[in-house]
């Protein structure tokens, strides 16, 4: 992997800055990684992991681990921060769900991470596709615990909410990305607080569905704007929030305003426990999908541990 970040261009020539040591990983070579992507292509599936360069993909691939990403490769939105290409998407893929359900199968997943592309193009922005999809893989594969990450619906949030809570996803998961002050630069297509009341909305339909979302710090957010998004989302019910470093993807894309330190990260993770989420995950090289699967086992535990009775006191007379 490429450990050098790309930044402004001076005098013609890109000015390049070496990356921290705490966030280099090393070039995926396994046999595992290599199964992995043969499989996805066998399935004409598409996977973010791939698609928004994650730094992630090699340690993620060799365990056969790997985020599908539905509804095609081709995004209706440009965000500063991502890396997938931007254009006017194909045709849905009517094979998708079924080939989804099989990859899952064939990796012997217990929990799966199902995402998408923005897609405004469709009346629906895509929501019956991420149906289709969960219905499959319970058809499929029903013990395996489904997490899905969606774009925010725009204009056609609820009825895509209500229709995708219907189908009773294990995890729903809706990024918030950054702070509102950065949202006209960084995400421009998108509304803070339309994306806050997406998972509000989705807990007041089901409250049993755990709910998440993140953020990348690095693109000149501030402390205090961190925590007070911190306290959106507790108000908002969200019970997991992840936290990562933002990295650019290429010179097009939204400098790094700042390499957060790993003692940082722990301070932040430790501010948001305080704050009620039943489970933070808070490092450098955090991203939405990553250890999933061990995650949601650690969230389940930490909802049963809160719903537990206590036992009384007992007063010695």
């Amino acid at each position: 992997m490429n450990d050098m970040t790309p930044l402004a261009p001076k005098d013609g020539r890109p000015e390049r800055v070496r990356k921290p040591d705490w966030i280099r990983v090393k070039a995926p070579t396994s046999a595992g990684f290599a199964a992995t992507r043969e499989l996805m292509r066998s399935k004409s599936l598409t996977t973010v992991c791939e698609e928004a360069a994650c730094p992630n993909i090699g340690e993620c691939w060799s365990k056969k681990h790997a985020t599908v990403m539905i509804l095609g490769d081709t995004c209706t939105r440009a965000c500063a921060f991502c890396n997938v290409k931007t254009g006017m998407p194909r045709a849905v893929d009517k094979m998708e769900p079924q080939n989804v359900a099989e990859a899952a199968a064939q990796m012997g997943l217990q929990h799966i991470v199902v995402t998408s592309v923005d897609r405004d193009d469709l009346p629906d922005g895509g929501a019956s596709q991420f149906v289709k999809v969960i219905h499959a893989i319970r058809a499929a594969n029903p013990t395996t615990t489904i997490e899905i990450l969606t774009p925010d619906f725009r204009n056609k949030a609820q009825a895509a909410i209500e229709s995708i809570v219907e189908a009773r996803p294990d995890v729903y998961n809706h990024n918030l990305e950054t702070v509102p002050r950065l949202y006209p630069t960084i995400r421009p297509g998108a509304r803070y607080y339309a994306s806050l009341r997406l998972l509000e909305s989705v807990k007041r339909h089901d409250p049993s569905i755990f709910t998440k979302s993140g953020v990348m710090l690095g693109l000149g957010e501030e402390r205090l704007e961190v925590h007070q998004v911190m306290d959106d989302m507790r108000s908002a019910d969200i019970d997991f929030l992840t936290m990562g470093q933002y990295l650019q993807p290429t010179p097009r894309h939204a400098k790094v305003a700042e390499f957060v330190t790993p003692k940082a990260f722990d301070a932040y993770a430790g501010i948001a426990r305080a704050k009620g989420f039943l489970l933070v995950a808070s490092s450098p090289l955090t991203r939405s999908s990553y250890h999933a699967g061990d995650d949601f086992a650690k969230l389940r535990a930490a909802r049963e541990a809160k719903l537990a009775p206590r036992p009384r006191a007992v007063i010695a007379v």
